[in-house]
């Protein structure tokens, strides 16, 4: 962390970790390169090194320097993954295990290859992937419970398919995708609206064509196959959108003094809507975006200033472009003038933990009042100290929104289960309780 002056204040800078999302990608399709890739800036978290753990499993060689944030990655190509010698556990990371469903499906030469996770990954849905892989041929079988991992998978040559999600799903549209590559056959992609779209920039950026457009109201994907192969590459992954959030929030609610700076952090459009709905609660912040972009995704530095939010109401359209943000609204929402309403967001309910379920248990034992919705939840803000115990559940968006709230003066606030925050953003505590230290020093 250093300081800058501005013309008006003197602001404190951070440089978050590389985004998850497209750290995972990046790993999955170096893996099907045919040569070496390197990925710098990286996020060496819990679930990235999973993804890449199973990557090696499968035949994938890579080196990790952890110093750097870089990989190494020597792919085997779209169809070159040997059978692995144990079980591919994907630990927490649902971006891995289901990219890599849509991946494995179309490996012609595995052969009963299982995909488990850690008692967290083992709950969440997979329906929602495995049923379009299986309309488009795929053999995957639930080993104990329908619906849910440990999940076995043997490689089947696919068939053209048009998937009509009732959701918008990155996850789903990706993993389609991802098969659609390495099968070399035709999958149209059609959502009620478009969902983050890392896999489509960036497969875009390595030279396949895609096409996209509304279409009759939904909005439809479709990868161009004819390529047959993937070419190596090297890659600087800008900084996390999701991570750098929760400190803008702690900037906002007067955490880092007169101000904060974020750089080189990632500002793709389908992830940037909590910024949207921040300047609706009165929120002061300064986008300077960098000219050009960085493998087909935005870069640029976030400016935030403290000042009194107001309450606001979040609806289903807005959800998919913040989706991984509504832990930390939650918590600005308990700060904020009057209430805030989230609805439209079910999904919620299907992430490491039931996050609506999970907000609403930590913030009424810490003295808050709120409302549970099954799609949602209703905040009434408050000025007063907040005091108690609250729990992770597993989740490391939970951990880190309630370690906002704990941070701020006046709060006595206990988090149970913050190392479960490595698998988003490793030092996040370290980084927190600086902005705290300088805070109160020069408060």
């Amino acid at each position: 962390m250093s300081h800058t002056t501005s013309e008006k204040r003197l602001l404190k800078k951070l440089i978050v970790p590389g985004d998850k999302s497209i750290t995972q990608r990046f790993l999955i399709l170096a893996g099907l390169a045919e040569g070496k890739s390197l990925l710098k800036g990286a996020l060496a978290s819990t679930d990235c090194l999973s993804t890449a753990d199973t990557l090696q499993q499968l035949g994938v060689q890579i080196t990790n320097e952890p110093d750097k944030d870089e990989f190494t990655i020597l792919g085997s190509g779209l169809q070159g993954f040997r059978n692995p010698s144990r079980d591919l556990d994907f630990q927490n990371s649902g971006t891995g295990a289901r990219l890599m469903l849509g991946v494995l499906s179309a490996q012609l030469m595995l052969r009963d290859v299982v995909i488990t996770g850690d008692k967290s990954l083992v709950k969440r849905p997979m329906d929602r992937v495995v049923q379009p892989l299986r309309r488009s041929g795929a053999q995957i079988d639930y080993i104990e419970n329908r619906g849910v991992l440990p999940i076995s998978i043997t490689g089947k040559k696919l068939v053209p398919i048009i998937h009509k999600s009732s959701v918008p799903s990155a996850q789903v549209k990706s993993a389609l995708l991802l098969a659609s590559l390495v099968s070399g056959q035709s999958v149209i992609v059609s959502e009620p609206s478009q969902s983050r779209d890392h896999t489509e920039r960036i497969l875009a950026a390595s030279g396949v064509k895609i096409r996209e457009e509304l279409s009759e109201g939904r909005w439809e994907v479709e990868i161009d196959v004819t390529p047959g192969k993937l070419s190596p590459f090297e890659v600087d992954i800008p900084g996390d959108f999701s991570s750098a959030a929760f400190f803008v929030g702690y900037a906002m609610l007067g955490g880092a003094g007169n101000g904060l700076v974020i750089e080189d952090v990632g500002l793709n459009p389908t992830r940037t809507g909590l910024l949207d709905v921040l300047a609706r609660m009165g929120a002061k912040i300064e986008i300077s975006e960098k000219s050009g972009s960085y493998w087909g995704e935005p870069l640029g530095s976030i400016e935030i200033a403290s000042i009194e939010l107001k309450g606001t109401e979040i609806q289903g359209e807005e959800v998919p472009y913040m989706i991984d943000e509504f832990p930390l609204l939650a918590i600005l929402g308990s700060r904020a003038v009057g209430v805030t309403k989230i609805r439209g967001a079910k999904e919620l309910r299907f992430k490491e933990s039931d996050r609506i379920r999970a907000l609403v248990d930590n913030m009424r034992t810490i003295g808050l009042e709120i409302e549970e919705f099954e799609d949602g939840l209703e905040i009434l803000g408050t000025e007063k100290p907040l005091k108690g115990r609250v729990y992770s559940h597993g989740d490391h968006r939970i951990a880190m929104a309630f370690g906002i709230l704990a941070a701020l003066p006046g709060n006595e606030i206990e988090i149970e289960g913050m190392e479960v925050a490595d698998v988003s953003f490793p030092g996040f505590w370290k980084i927190l309780s600086e902005l705290k230290k300088d805070s109160t020093k020069n408060g």
